[in-house]
């Protein structure tokens, strides 16, 4: 494989804007995807649309074989600073993309991301990631160790690229009476923040964070609002009668 293969770059015509305790510190319409292969996509920025007057040069340094030697700058507002925040590559190899005119932030070191005017969570969001949620009228059922715990005909199913299909169900075809609020939550940049759900099925350990709900998911997919899903990595599926095979992903 190539570096052109491995890494290549796309332009971004929406506004990407990145704060810190409240601080606008980066803002354009002129970002870059960069796209590396194993990896989730990165947003690169012009210096020109960064607030380098927040940021401090560091000593740190390393090396990527497909877009060179980095350097890093912590961000620094008021009295918190965090370190080694933001990295760029300012001289690019031979044949690799050129990002001498970019720099980059990592993920979870600063507080907000927003492309126009939604926040996004956990990573940016894919182009090529397609996420379709379908009313349906099909009959899906979900058992535990032989226990129905929900039944219903009117679920909504959502199909996102690379992923199996996942049953939201209404929660009056839940049985609630099984089910027990968990205090974990998730994040997902295509759907938003999820809570979990343990089941207790009588006669048997209770399973934990094996169901989620999306109370106010983004508003690309307003139907999964408050239905109620399952791993069908671990729970028995019958969609119109039929046992669905249990998908192999990294929740198995």
């Amino acid at each position: 494989m190539t570096t052109t293969d491995r890494v290549r770059l796309e332009p971004n015509h929406r506004r990407v804007r990145v704060f810190v305790d409240g601080l606008l510190v980066a803002d354009t319409i002129r970002s870059l995807y960069l796209f590396e292969t194993d990896h989730v996509p990165v947003y690169y920025f012009p210096r020109d649309d960064v607030r380098f007057d927040v940021l401090q040069p560091t000593d740190r340094s390393t090396h990527c074989p497909y877009k060179g030697d980095a350097q890093y700058w912590s961000i620094v507002v008021g009295d918190r600073r965090i370190e080694n925040a933001v990295w760029a590559y300012p001289v690019p190899l031979p044949g690799t993309p050129d990002l001498s005119g970019y720099v980059a932030f990592y993920w979870n070191k600063v507080d907000n991301w927003f492309e126009e005017d939604e926040e996004v969570f956990v990573h940016a969001r894919d182009p090529y990631t397609r996420v379709d949620a379908l009313r349906s009228s099909r009959h899906v059922e979900i058992r535990i160790d032989g226990e129905t715990i929900a039944d219903t005909t009117r679920p909504v199913l959502l199909f996102e690229t690379g992923l199996p299909t996942r049953h939201y169900i209404p929660k009056v075809d839940v049985r609630l009476e099984l089910l027990r609020l968990s205090s974990t939550t998730t994040a997902c940049p295509y759907k938003g923040i999820a809570g979990y759900f343990s089941v207790v099925v009588p006669g048997a350990p209770m399973v934990e964070d094996i169901a989620w709900v999306y109370p106010k998911p983004i508003v690309q997919v307003p139907t999964i609002e408050n239905r109620i899903s399952f791993f069908d990595e671990h729970v028995d599926v019958f969609v119109d009668g039929v046992l669905q095979a249990r998908p192999t992903t990294h929740w198995s």
